[in-house]
């Protein structure tokens, strides 16, 4: 079973030498993407291994992989180096973000026909053995993941309550940090 982490063979390839960096300063690479265009940019989402990622973590990872890609050197054009989360619709790449998100709308695409087609979009609920299961309106449908070429949460407003939930729980959001916003017909405006 592959993942969807690094599709094409030089993402592989970059995946390789940047994971064990990766993962040895604690974090989790979720997907790596080399994209053409006049500068080639190198696109890598990491997290940590329960979620989330701050601005100045991917500051030291970007410092930590431009270092071991001077050294391995295994782009001849130029790029340019961009780190960033995954975001709250992030990209499904591994099997077990389709569990994590079990309950979540998602939008799904398949490499080949299945059913008369390739898309689709439901609620997920869960994996069994190599299947992603997904709710759409015909019923529930399971895909083998290695069928999958693209995955991503939608956002919505209880994926986004979520996400701030977890924020707030891990302490990386203080309401008490935030000013009190005042609306129009507020009662300081009475």
């Amino acid at each position: 079973m592959s993942d969807m982490i690094a599709k094409a063979a030089i993402d592989r390839k970059l995946a390789d030498i940047i994971t064990p960096v990766i993962e040895d300063m604690g974090f989790e690479l979720v997907r790596l993407r080399l994209m053409g265009g006049n500068t080639h940019t190198l696109q890598i989402m990491a997290e940590r291994p329960e979620g989330g990622i701050e601005v100045d973590e991917c500051a030291k990872i970007s410092n930590a992989i431009s270092a071991i890609l001077d050294v391995e050197d295994p782009l001849i054009d130029s790029y340019v180096l961009e780190v960033s989360s995954p975001g709250i619709d992030r990209p499904l790449t591994r099997l077990k973000d389709f569990a994590t998100y079990e309950g979540y709308q998602a939008k799904l695409e398949t490499s080949e026909l299945v059913g008369g087609r390739k898309r689709f979009k439901g609620v997920l609920s869960g994996v069994e053995d190599n299947e992603v299961m997904i709710n759409i309106e015909e019923g529930t449908v399971g895909l083998e993941f290695d069928w999958l070429a693209d995955a991503k949460l939608v956002l919505t407003d209880d994926l986004i309550k979520e996400m701030l939930r977890q924020r707030k729980a891990a302490g990386d959001i203080n309401e008490n940090d935030f000013d009190e916003i005042e609306t129009e017909g507020s009662e300081e405006d009475k």
